[in-house]
Formats: C-alpha cells, sequence, structure tokens
C-alpha cells in the first residue's frame, strides 16, 4: 500500500481538484493507497471538505490539529499515521504533479533505491527577489552544513518504509524534513520537473516565513554561524590590543593624538553593532535548545476520521 500524506493550511478551493487528479493517477497504478490529509488549524471549510471526503472514500483519511501548528508538524503527523509499505508527501495545489507517482514507484520497484525524490529545475512564478533569495540560500546551506540539501529540491517524494521509519527515530522538535530527509541517508535518486503555479487558492508563504524557515534549517543542521560569531570576537580582541598598543606608542612619542568623537562614536556603534549580532547567533540557538527540554509534543490532534 502507498500512503500520501497531504498537509493542509485553508485549502477549501484546491482540495476538491487535487482529489480528483490523484485519483486519475490512482486508477493508472492499480495499487492501494491512502489518502492522509493534515488540517494545520483550517480557518476556512477545510476541515468540512475533509469530513465529506472520509464519509464518501474509504481510503480517504484526515487528521485535524487544535490549533495551526506549522507544515513539519503536520508532515510529522502524516509519516506517524500512515500505514503504507510507501510513503509519498505532496503539497495539495497540485504544484507536485500527481502523474509523477507511477514513475516514481515502478522505480522504487526495479532499481536499487530506497527513495525517489523529486526538484524543479526552474522556479516559474517566483519573484525575481525570491528567485535571488532561494538561488543564495542553497549556496550557502551547502558551504556551511556537512548535511547537503539539493537545490531546487521538493518535499515530494515516495519512500519506502525502513526510509519512513528513520526518519521517525528522530525526535527533535525543531524539524527541517529537507535537511532530516538528506541526513539519514538510504538510496536517493532524484527527478526534475518544471515548476508550475498552484491550481487554486493562494501560497501561505510570503517573503518573511521563507526566511524564517531557511533560518531554521541553518540553525538545525550546521553550526558555523557559532564559529564565526567566535572567530569575529577573536578578530576584533586582536584589533583592540593593536590599536592599544598603536595608541600608547604614539602617546609616549609624538604626544597626545588629535582627539575625534565622530570617529570614536562610530567605532563605538560598529563594535556594539558586531556583539550584538554574534549574542543574536548564540540566542537562535539558546532559543531552540530551550523548546527541545521543553519537551512539548510537536503537535495536538483534535479530530480524525475515526471521531466521524
Amino acid at each position: 500500500m502507498i500512503s500520501i500524506i497531504i498537509p493542509c493550511y485553508n485549502e477549501e478551493e484546491a482540495i476538491p481538484l487535487f482529489y480528483k487528479e490523484i485519483n486519475k493517477t490512482i486508477k493508472e497504478m492499480k495499487v492501494p493507497f491512502e489518502l492522509i490529509f493534515v488540517n494545520d488549524g483550517s480557518k476556512d471549510r477545510t476541515l468540512e471538505i475533509l469530513r465529506g471526503l472520509a464519509k464518501k472514500d474509504k481510503k480517504v483519511r484526515y487528521i485535524s490539529f487544535s490549533r495551526n501548528f506549522g507544515k513539519e508538524a503536520g508532515i510529522l503527523a502524516g509519516f506517524e499515521a500512515a500505514k503504507g509499505d510507501y510513503v509519498a508527501m505532496m503539497d495539495v495545489d497540485l504544484q507536485d504533479p500527481p502523474y509523477l507517482l507511477k514513475e516514481m514507484y515502478e522505480t522504487l520497484q526495479d532499481e536499487n533505491v530506497d527513495c525517489v525524490a523529486t526538484r524543479s529545475v526552474s522556479r516559474n512564478g517566483y519573484s525575481f527577489f525570491r528567485k535571488i533569495f532561494t538561488k543564495w540560500y542553497y549556496k550557502i546551506i551547502n558551504t556551511i552544513s556537512k548535511t547537503p540539501i539539493v537545490d531546487g529540491a521538493r518535499d515530494f517524494r515516495l519512500m519506502k518504509r525502513k526510509m519512513v521509519d528513520a526518519i521517525l527515530s528522530l525526535k527533535e522538535y525543531n524539524r527541517y524534513s529537507k535537511g532530516i530527509f538528506s541526513w539519514v541517508g538510504f538510496n536517493t535518486k532524484w527527478i526534475t520537473f518544471e515548476n508550475t503555479e498552484r491550481v487554486a487558492g493562494t501560497t501561505k508563504w510570503n517573503f518573511w516565513k521563507l526566511f524564517a524557515y531557511s533560518m531554521e534549517s541553518i540553525i538545525g543542521f550546521s553550526t558555523m554561524p557559532l564559529l564565526v560569531s567566535s572567530v569575529v570576537g577573536v578578530l576584533f580582541c586582536l584589533i583592540s590590543f593593536i590599536m592599544i598598543i598603536v595608541i600608547i606608542t604614539k602617546t609616549l612619542t609624538i604626544g597626545d593624538p588629535v582627539a575625534g568623537w565622530p570617529s570614536l562614536v562610530c567605532i563605538i556603534f560598529f563594535v556594539s553593532g558586531v556583539q550584538l549580532f554574534c549574542l543574536g547567533i548564540i540566542g537562535q540557538y539558546l532559543a531552540k535548545t530551550y523548546l527541545e527540554v521543553k519537551n512539548r509534543p510537536v503537535y495536538i490532534i483534535k479530530e480524525t476520521e475515526n471521531d466521524l
């Protein structure tokens, strides 16, 4: 059986269209399926639509959270609920083409791989600024992290059960799925396709949400920022020590140097800014540690199809 995890947040327009398209693929493949929709605290008719689908179609399951916990929580909930020998994850907006599932499944059957993942080779629909940001993000994360993140990688992938079990063995609270998929290893084959516009509704990811999400990945899979703050601190200590020697030497040889409060103020502001920047880096890691040690659940389930 193939389990498909579909996180949803305010997707009342997209769900019926996705359901229609995925059923076309299911009929072609002739393999048992279960569709696990995860309602991440939607405020529209998403839950009502999922209830209706679950009542008329036994292969449709749903998990509804008590509030919005974020996409990563939805992905984890889907993994924990999945019963299939193979598990896939897809976006409900049809930016992940359902027809690729057939090729992905056949690849897992015929080749020695544990996962078939997708990556977009274009960024159609992205703003110019977002394209630049995305390009530099992948360059930075792959430079500072030992866990490689494939440029253009999407969450859409089909995995064997043993890989899913490995992912579930990671109990961390702060999750970044693309990094986790890479970190657990296993043989992965990549399929490329052209990025498409969402079929309905509006994206829930604005620039600042994407920026915060990228920071999650950097903090979760690299300690390089801490090293940078340490190096900057040592560098400024050396510069300060050299400047002290220079000032003492000039004072003893040619007298008191010409004083200038503007330059002094600029130096104070600059050094203070660097200090606050380094403290901010340390604070981010401390905050993530704080969230981990509280040991709160990643999500809380309010309702499932079993409650109907």
